[in-house]
């Protein structure tokens, strides 16, 4: 499926981006991965929203998955949304007030989304919702502002408001099989996004607890599937069961390197005193995809940052940086490695290079949304990653 392979001829081109410093690291992130997999170790990602939606790294990551790659995902209730909805979609816009809304509720800039879909597509919606067809005829009647792609789901008609309707219902059956909600929503989930891979190996995809607020109904019902203890002991066993963590445009990670159930860097030595499960990062690789110089700063101050703790000193002042509050843990860890670039150019440099040693082939790579690749790459996402089937999903239930 060479098609799919979008970056394989910019890859010389995004190792270029890169400074010297970030290309070590780059390679000794690929050695350790390399060393892990052989040795049968696991790889968990620990993943944002937004960006990596957009550069195609959710959908390469699901591709990781499905060879065996990556063995658990940590991610944001955002991220779910749109992997229910298909990853990207193609939507376009009206002027809100030619369209009748009422201004007050209206996003900034006045406009109103409609996803773009043909009759078939909405006709066989409309069985599982009624949906207003004299609305989305107006708005196809009116002048458009603009079409684009962007994350599926989200404020467009009717599929935003679909997803929203299926978070109640998937709520309701994450509580009666006292399941996740994201391990329910997976069971119906495209194959090429991270919830409907992972559903087919049978691997963990969660949210953190800091990133739970997202997503509309989708964050609060994931927030509200599982109690907080719950899902903060499950995704200390996913970190304990892993040996190289990758994070990925991710602003939140304080529960990963800082949490209540860590030894290391974290607060879990009352939960261990207690008798509690625990784990530790002590021996374990950090590696993190960052475009914040202060992010590589930190860590080569490791020293100054630990000792400021000593001290009990505040970490900014004896830094002199700006302090994200997960450096603290990332910058103190002898295993972390700080790759500083564009993850729409490092992820396909990572995967490929990885996939290469180990001898697996790649049927997906995903390229930056900058270059003519990746504009081909989105198209491809929109029109082949399809939203969540609600039928399926209903019909996997019952095996539960």
């Amino acid at each position: 499926m060479q098609g799919n392979l979008f970056g394989i001829t910019q890859l010389e081109n995004f190792r270029a981006s890169l400074d010297k410093n970030s290309l070590e690291k780059l390679n000794a992130a690929v050695n350790k991965i390399v060393e892990t997999k052989k040795h049968g170790g696991k790889i968990m990602v620990v993943t944002g929203s937004g960006p990596n939606i957009h550069e195609g790294v959710t959908t390469l990551i699901a591709e990781l998955i499905r060879v065996g790659l990556v063995d658990a995902v940590s991610t944001s209730s955002a991220v779910i949304a749109h992997e229910m909805a298909g990853a990207l979609d193609r939507v376009f816009r009206v002027d809100a007030r030619a369209l009748g809304m009422d201004m007050n509720k209206m996003p900034r800039g006045d406009v109103f989304e409609f996803t773009c879909m043909n009759q078939n597509e909405l006709d066989k919606l409309n069985k599982e919702l009624p949906i207003d067809f004299e609305l989305i005829k107006k708005g196809d009647m009116l002048p458009h502002v603009n079409e684009i792609i962007k994350a599926a789901g989200n404020m467009a008609y009717p599929m935003g408001y679909r997803t929203e309707k299926l978070a109640h219902e998937i709520l309701s059956l994450a509580r009666i099989y006292g399941q996740p909600f994201e391990k329910i929503a997976g069971l119906g989930c495209d194959e090429r996004t991270m919830l409907g891979a992972a559903n087919k190996k049978n691997i963990p995809v969660l949210v953190t607890i800091p990133q739970l607020v997202g997503g509309g109904a989708v964050g609060m019902s994931i927030g509200d599937s599982i109690p907080v203890s719950e899902r903060s002991m499950r995704i200390s066993k996913m970190l304990a069961s892993c040996d190289v963590i990758i994070e990925s445009a991710v602003a939140l990670t304080q529960e990963i390197h800082d949490g209540p159930f860590e030894c290391y860097t974290g607060h879990g030595i009352w939960a261990w005193w207690s008798g509690q499960n625990t784990y530790n990062l002590r021996d374990k690789t950090l590696i993190r995809i960052d475009l914040d110089e202060n992010l590589r700063r930190a860590v080569e101050l490791n020293n100054t940052v630990q000792e400021a703790i000593d001290k009990g000193l505040p970490k900014t002042k004896a830094a002199k940086i700006p302090f994200r509050m997960e450096m603290s843990a990332f910058a103190r860890h002898e295993g972390s490695l700080p790759i500083l670039g564009d993850i729409g150019k490092v992820w396909p440099l990572l995967a490929h290079d990885a996939a290469e040693k180990l001898g697996i082939e790649l049927e997906f790579l995903s390229a930056s949304q900058d270059t003519q690749e990746g504009q081909k790459m989105r198209d491809w996402i929109v029109e082949n990653v399809k939203p969540l089937d609600r039928e399926k999903l209903l019909s996997a239930t019952k095996n539960l």
